[in-house]
């Protein structure tokens, strides 16, 4: 075939996706056929395969056996189902490993982990690399031109269960990725500070990985090994990836990222969203007393912005429970379209599900799925043939973007960097902060883009800053730059305080942050378990705090509310900055739920953003638009009926009847509106 530019959207759909993993070899072949006839019935285009197949595609070292995938996709193909086909490199056969059992992984304190779950690779082990290549090349090989062929899906969930290995092959590796990075010797001794407590090198052979030390070991080691695995594994992808796009050009190569921050903590997803051709995310309800909805709508928010804005897909997600948290609860009637609604909304160009039919066997037999072990005579089933009719109805919506109105900034480098040890208190977790300050926002009814620090800011009014532990000076100047043509910043305390080596920036905190910001900050203080503070603000208005405050000085920026009591009496709090055209905001404690509603009201006024009229609480309006038009989704998680207003005519597309005025959207419905004009 000749070379072309591969594709960003699944090649021959033409609606979206619907559909899940589909893993016909856990199954006789008898069943194949009433598979597809009722993945016809609930209206399935497309459904992952191979993704878990490596031992019985290649089931003794160079001998494949293709006969029964042929079959599956063939089988597929005349039934109008589409295939997202996976190279099956997150599970090498156990004759890999007994053949290299060095390709085993290793934790810090040198455990080397066993055959028989998945995800355990060492990504720096050269067999494993080479075995890698050579089953995707029989794969792209064979497949390149089948006519079923949609998408291309990588490995499966980088980064878990196994984010690092300590081994020795890693710890080379790492050497040669140092000496790559800095250059030097010496320079790795200024970026990680070793003149502390008499760690200095002479050459790169004296380091290994951060492993198990006494007691704390060197914090920038620890933050460049974080970067090194990641970039390590990132590598295995590129190269299945450059493979796919030699071999099958055309055809887009995606792997599936999990973003939510409550999911995967190891990837830099603002690396990643740049390598593959199609952003895919797998989210996950976690039921840790959380407003779920919430964290599904931040998941897909962050996932979107990781894809520059551009749609996405989701690739997995569950039709009802799942079986890998300590209680795993069915979700309510209605809540799975709700969820994959929501995701739609959002930027996804699909729903896809984890997985069509419920195993027997395994470790995920009590995990739920499209097709259940009660069959077609259950709730489940039923929701999902409705769901693939709702999503058939929205085809033209693809290729619309969802509309941002506002922005946080996020960082994975920062968030590995804070969570090294030794802070000043294990209770600043940036996690809760991001989670809380997205919440406040979802709340305003605020869709909401994330960026990275150092992203271009200007299509935003406001950008908050809920925890920026480590920013490079480029970020500092960016978001000076962003406030002084005429943006909002509100910032959140222990933000700006280390460079991108986790070095502490020169002079007063918070570093990076403090010109624009106006203030200095003397000394933390943090709190203890238990204890709170009260501000005092305009009108004897009064807010609490907790976990954190800090000696704030001002440099130019205006006290709104001050410590009312603790070691802080008196000192400014929450502080307003104007410079150039813009203003910057600063809190210097943790704020209930309560305080952030006050806080990020006034710093939307000053923004200029406004919220939808008379949103009922937990009722979502997301827009998106493109050529095709503009479209709402009214989401309501609430348990009341209730209406929205439109601000336009249009036509309702799960039903089909006429929208005007105020919509009305029942108890745990959506409804989409295509608006006139």
């Amino acid at each position: 075939m000749p070379e072309s530019q591969p594709e960003t959207i699944p090649v021959g759909l033409t609606g979206l996706a619907f559909g899940g993993d589909y893993n016909p070899e856990q199954w006789p072949e008898s069943v194949w056929q009433e598979d597809v006839r009722l993945m016809r019935e609930a209206g399935v285009t497309m459904v992952s395969v191979g993704i878990f197949s490596w031992a019985l595609l290649e089931p003794e070292p160079g001998r494949y056996d293709f006969g029964w995938l042929d079959r599956v996709l063939d089988l597929l193909h005349e039934n109008g189902i589409r295939a997202d086909l996976g190279t099956p490199t997150v599970v090498p056969p156990v004759w890999f490993y007994r053949a290299h059992p060095e390709a085993l992984p290793v934790a810090a304190d040198g455990t080397r982990y066993e055959f028989g779950s998945r995800g355990a690779i060492c990504h720096s082990n050269t067999d494993y690399r080479a075995a890698a290549a050579t089953i995707t090349t029989q794969l792209a090989e064979r497949y390149a031109n089948h006519p079923a062929l949609a998408l291309w899906h990588v490995h499966n969930e980088y980064g878990v269960p196994v984010s690092a290995c300590y081994c020795d092959s890693c710890a080379a590796h790492f050497r040669r990725w140092l000496a790559d990075t800095y250059g030097t010797v010496d320079a790795v001794n200024e970026a990680w500070g070793t003149a502390f407590w008499g760690q200095r090198y002479s050459d790169f052979e004296q380091i290994n990985p951060p492993r198990t030390t006494p007691t704390v070991g060197n914090p920038g080691q620890a933050l460049d090994y974080r970067r090194f695995a990641d970039a390590t594994i990132r590598e295995n992808f590129v190269a299945e990836r450059d493979i796919l796009h030699r071999l099958s050009p055309g055809v887009p190569v995606t792997t599936n990222f999990m973003t939510a921050l409550s999911q995967c903590d190891s990837i830099d997803y603002w690396a990643w969203g740049r390598e593959v051709d199609l952003v895919s995310n797998d989210h996950y309800l976690i039921t840790d007393g959380r407003r779920t909805h919430v964290n599904l709508a931040m998941a897909a928010d962050l996932t979107r912005s990781v894809a520059g804005g551009a749609p996405w897909l989701l690739l997995e997600h569950s039709t009802s429970g799942v079986n890998w948290q300590p209680r795993n609860p069915a979700k309510a009637p209605g809540q799975m379209a709700r969820n994959s609604l929501a995701h739609v909304a959002r930027g996804s160009e699909g729903a896809m599900f984890f997985q069509w039919r419920q195993s027997r066997r395994g470790a995920e037999k009590f995990h739920s799925s499209m097709l259940p072990h009660a069959g077609t005579d259950s709730r489940v089933w039923r929701e999902v043939v409705e769901l693939g009719a709702h999503l058939d109805s929205l085809a033209a919506i693809r290729g619309t973007r969802t509309v941002a109105d506002a922005a946080v900034l996020w960082d994975w480098h920062s968030w590995w960097a804070q969570n090294l040890q030794w802070r000043p208190s294990e209770d600043h977790d940036p996690r809760e902060r991001a989670d809380s300050f997205y919440e406040a926002l979802y709340d305003r009814g605020l869709t909401v883009d994330f960026a990275h620090p150092e992203a271009d800011l200007s299509a935003y009014p406001l950008v908050v800053v809920p925890a920026l532990y480590l920013m490079t000076q480029a970020a500092g100047d960016n978001v000076r730059r962003y406030v002084e043509n005429g943006g909002t910043l509100l910032v959140s305390y222990f933000s700006g305080i280390v460079d991108e080596h986790d070095a502490v920036h020169d002079g007063p905190y918070p570093g990076a942050l403090r010109d624009v910001l106006g203030l200095t900050v003397e000394e933390f203080s943090p709190l203890l378990a238990g204890d709170s503070v009260r501000l005092t603000g305009p009108d004897g208005a009064e807010l609490t705090g907790d976990v954190w405050t800090e000696f704030v000085v001002p440099r130019g920026a205006e006290t709104v509310w001050a410590y009312a009591d603790g070691l802080t009496a008196g000192r400014p709090a929450v502080t307003r900055h104007r410079l150039g055209a813009g203003t910057a905001w600063y809190v210097s404690t943790r704020l209930d739920v309560q305080g952030l509603t006050e806080l990020l009201g006034r710093a939307a006024d000053d923004a200029g953003v406004t919220s939808p009229a008379d949103l009922p609480h937990d009722v979502e309006l997301v827009r998106r638009t493109g050529e095709s038009g503009t479209y709402l989704f009214a989401i309501n998680h609430s348990q009341l009926d209730v209406k929205v207003a439109l601000n336009g005519d249009g036509t309702e597309l799960l039903t089909g009847e006429p929208a005007t005025g105020r919509l009305a959207v029942p108890s745990g419905a959506v409804r989409v509106v295509r608006l006139d004009g």
